[in-house]
């Protein structure tokens, strides 16, 4: 069976050789990919038969048609949360629909987590069985003081269930950080959940956003794409200082892949 393997918490892609195709048409061959792994996973979801390790292994497949047409993948910090005990909120920068499909590779075989999504996703043709068979925690980018209460209220119950929370405190996929547009919802669920906040730094811009359809733009084998995982933070107080700590994690690593 297919599965990530991390020497001394990290991962790297494979040098491989490419073939025509994908070499020459690399957005056509990721999404011919994609298009059947969301198929079968949906068909499997809607007849309630997708759990945990389910999704786990079409998240992989998602990673594995980024590296066939030649994406490198390189993930760092996996033990920082590893050798964590129980559940936690994990705090991201958001830049492409890439991350939605590969991040539940890396952490949920390891902690069983879901999202916060905006409802768009779960009324998504097709995408919707499987979205709404992981029990995420759904937004409507709308309304901020309900936005708040339905993660904190979901939050709260799934992190007591055992199960950790991905979230992407920005309004807006960006390929350009803003700490201005991002805010403090994830380190108030954690707070209030009593669990520790995990940081993840993220460059994955080779899954481009689209002019007509966000979610589905070019993809550029000539960019790497890059996860880190930073040391878990108890909130001290209001959570202050863990918000900017998370903040700094993640500029310095955007700073350091350039």
């Amino acid at each position: 069976m297919d599965r990530l393997v991390f020497l001394d918490g990290s991962y790297e892609s494979a040098p491989r050789k490419i073939s025509l195709l994908p070499k020459i048409a690399p957005s056509l061959s990721v999404y011919c990919r994609i298009i059947d792994i969301v198929f079968r996973a949906a068909s499997k979801a809607k007849n309630k038969r997708y759990g945990n390790a389910d999704w786990c292994e079409s998240s992989l497949a998602s990673l594995r048609a980024l590296e066939y047409v030649g994406v490198r993948v390189e993930i760092t910090g996996i033990d920082n949360f590893r050798k964590l005990e129980g559940p936690c909120v994990f705090i991201s920068n958001h830049m492409s629909t890439l991350e939605t499909f590969v991040l539940p590779a890396i952490i949920s075989p390891l902690k069983e987590a879901t999202f916060v999504v905006k409802k768009s996703l779960i009324d998504y043709p097709v995408f919707k069985h499987l979205m709404r068979s992981r029990d995420p925690i759904v937004v409507g980018r709308t309304n901020p003081r309900d936005d708040l209460k339905a993660v904190l209220e979901g939050g709260i119950e799934r992190l007591k269930a055992g199960r950790s929370i991905i979230i992407f405190p920005q309004t807006t996929r960006t390929a350009v950080f803003d700490p201005k547009t991002f805010n403090t919802i994830g380190i108030k669920l954690a707070q209030r959940a009593n669990v520790p906040v995990v940081p993840i730094a993220l460059k994955t811009d080779a899954w481009g956003n689209g002019r007509y359809l966000k979610d589905f733009g070019k993809i550029d084998r000539s960019k790497k794409v890059y996860f880190a995982f930073g040391e878990p933070m108890p909130i001290q107080g209001r959570g202050a200082e863990e918000h900017n700590k998370v903040i700094e994690f993640i500029s310095s690593k955007l700073k350091k892949w350039g």
